[in-house]
């Protein structure tokens, strides 16, 4: 303890917090608060606002309604109404930029098309609905012309092959194989080739006694307990001559020494 003690004697004390800077700390953390305090309320009022909002929503004729650009607070805020209410909510535009949310009723779902443009940043009315209409068409029949005409170059292709497999059938060959390669298959074939094979009765051939064992249990045991003390004999035998080796070999390196005092 005296060590301990000494040191924490030693140590310099903190620095002591005069009035003011209290006093500022203190201001600080109230603005803090006021502001904090003033989010919350403000949230509070735009939440009442969506909800009041999305309710006359329910209750017209109109397909969607669109909010002006909010941050990722306030989107979110018209999302989680939004899905409490039944609704759909999407948002579309750029981050920190224009990004805004549009909220569907769930039997008017937008269209792909819808979704295309305003990703695009194109907006949504009846002339770029006609417009993205058109385009739509138009890839369909584009498609529907490849396709045509992959399916041509396939029907014609396999025209090609079967007037090549046709020609290919009508060539004959020059030489009998059969004659060429006699030397190695033989002359004969199919029925005429065709003979009984059987095993070979000396090749493999253990007669069954010799797979029994006579032994009674008796002499099987003794066999076992035989073969154990002749294991342990050999074992013992060798761990003599190894003592042995040793003890010839600690003498020979004792015996250098006294010569060498000699």
């Amino acid at each position: 303890m005296d060590l301990l003690d000494s040191i924490l004697n030693s140590m310099d004390a903190p620095p002591a917090t005069n009035e003011q800077q209290k006093t500022l700390i203190k201001k600080q953390r109230e603005m803090m608060e006021r502001m904090q305090n003033k989010q919350k309320e403000e949230l509070l009022r735009f939440r009442k606002y969506v909800e009041e909002r999305m309710g006359r929503f329910a209750k017209d004729d109109r397909t969607c309604i669109e909010f002006q650009p909010l941050d990722k607070v306030h989107r979110s805020v018209i999302h989680e109404i939004a899905e409490n209410g039944g609704f759909i909510a999407m948002s579309f535009g750029r981050e920190d930029e224009d990004r805004h949310s549009v909220v569907y009723k769930k039997e008017h779902p937008p269209s792909e098309d819808e979704v295309t443009a305003r990703r695009n940043g194109e907006g949504w009315n009846k002339d770029i609905a006609k417009e993205y209409s058109e385009r739509r068409k138009e890839r369909l029949a584009q498609e529907q012309s490849d396709k045509q005409a992959t399916s041509s170059e396939v029907g014609s292709s396999a025209s090609t092959s079967s007037s090549t497999d046709s020609a290919s059938a009508e060539v004959k060959p020059t030489s009998n194989y059969k004659a060429k390669y006699a030397h190695l298959i033989g002359e004969s074939a199919a029925l005429q080739a065709a003979r009984k094979t059987e095993t070979n009765q000396s090749y493999g051939f253990v007669p069954s006694k010799n797979k029994k064992d006579m032994r009674s249990i008796e002499q099987t045991l003794a066999d076992i307990q035989a073969k154990k003390r002749l294991k342990l004999q050999q074992q013992q035998e060798q761990q003599e001559q190894l003592d042995s080796l040793t003890a010839a070999g600690q003498a020979q390196t004792d015996a250098v020494p006294a010569n060498e005092q000699q």
